[in-house]
């Protein structure tokens, strides 16, 4: 319509419709001048948020109080620039990191009380653990168009090519990824996806296989021992390596190797000599993840007798 109404000046006045063009352009130009600050403010304050998400946090309590508005914030300006690369990997590990911690765990621990209510927050986590793998999807996506779809191929020489950069999302994506599948055994369409979850962990762990102290090698032997045709073996050397890239300060990947392998090898006594090792990391290192391992390996430990 604007186009329409210059021109009709331009026909009927010369000078009228160079005036007209020219106060297109400073209109133009005076909301690009508008827009640029504000685009500019969202991204610096996006990757404040980011970093201060990686913040060292001990108190479990202040953790869980502190991540709602936190993560709803990041999340608001993650959607206006869904480019930012560290603000989508800081979401989905926030996301991510909650589920597990304050909703799935609670969950299992309702199990054997509360059957109803246990579902309803097993079906809460399942819905965050999806929200999280779709930013980190959206960003890997955006900054590499056909990601998803290079990803599915059953060629591995079209398979996408991540960039250093790319690792901690994809390695977010395929965490959240696999937790919404592991909840999700009652739906095979869901269950399907786990070599293709397993697929963008593997890619990621090539690139960087210290990733995260460790923690993506540990994430490799969570999905080696539940993919189809894993070996338990490959699963333990991932562990055993996720120990040693943390110096044994993590308690997160003896957790990992106790439920993964101890406990579906029916190894009782090396089960719970794992989840005692965990509570001993946890003391070498004080902050959050290790917090949370802590608190799953001493609950494991009292619940032996129903694990075996």
């Amino acid at each position: 319509m604007t186009t329409t109404f210059a021109s009709f000046l331009s026909n009927n006045n010369d000078t009228l419709g160079r005036w007209t063009k020219r106060w297109g352009t400073l209109c133009v130009a005076a909301l690009l001048t508008a827009c640029s600050p504000r685009y500019l403010i969202v991204q610096s304050l996006g990757n404040e948020l980011a970093s201060q998400g990686q913040a060292v946090e001990e108190d479990a309590g202040l953790a869980r109080e502190a991540s709602a508005f936190y993560l709803k914030l990041s999340e608001s300006l993650l959607k206006e620039t869904p480019g930012n690369l560290k603000l989508a990997e800081s979401v989905s590990a926030g996301l991510t990191q909650y589920a597990f911690a304050f909703v799935a765990f609670e969950a299992e621990k309702l199990a054997a009380s509360n059957a109803n209510a246990a579902y309803r927050t097993n079906e809460r986590a399942k819905r965050l653990y999806l929200r999280a793998h779709r930013h980190a999807m959206l960003a890997l996506e955006l900054s590499s168009p056909g990601f998803a779809a290079k990803l599915a191929d059953s060629q591995p020489a079209r398979w996408p090519v991540l960039a250093k950069e790319h690792v901690g999302l994809a390695y977010w994506a395929a965490a959240s990824w696999g937790a919404y599948i592991a909840l999700s055994k009652d739906v095979p369409d869901v269950v399907a996806d786990l070599p293709l979850a397993y697929r963008l962990a593997g890619l990621a762990w090539k690139l960087d296989p210290r990733h995260d102290e460790g923690g993506l090698a540990s994430l490799m032997g969570s999905f080696e021992a539940a993919v189809p045709g894993g070996s338990l073996t490959r699963a333990a050397q991932y562990f055993d390596s996720a120990i040693e890239i943390g110096g044994g300060k993590n308690a997160g990947p003896f957790v990992s190797k106790a439920e993964s392998i101890a406990l579906a090898q029916g190894q009782r006594e090396a089960f719970e000599l794992l989840l005692r090792k965990a509570v001993e990391a946890s003391e070498l290192r004080r902050d959050l993840a290790n917090e949370v391992m802590r608190e799953r390996a001493q609950w494991l430990l009292s619940t032996a007798d129903d694990q075996f």
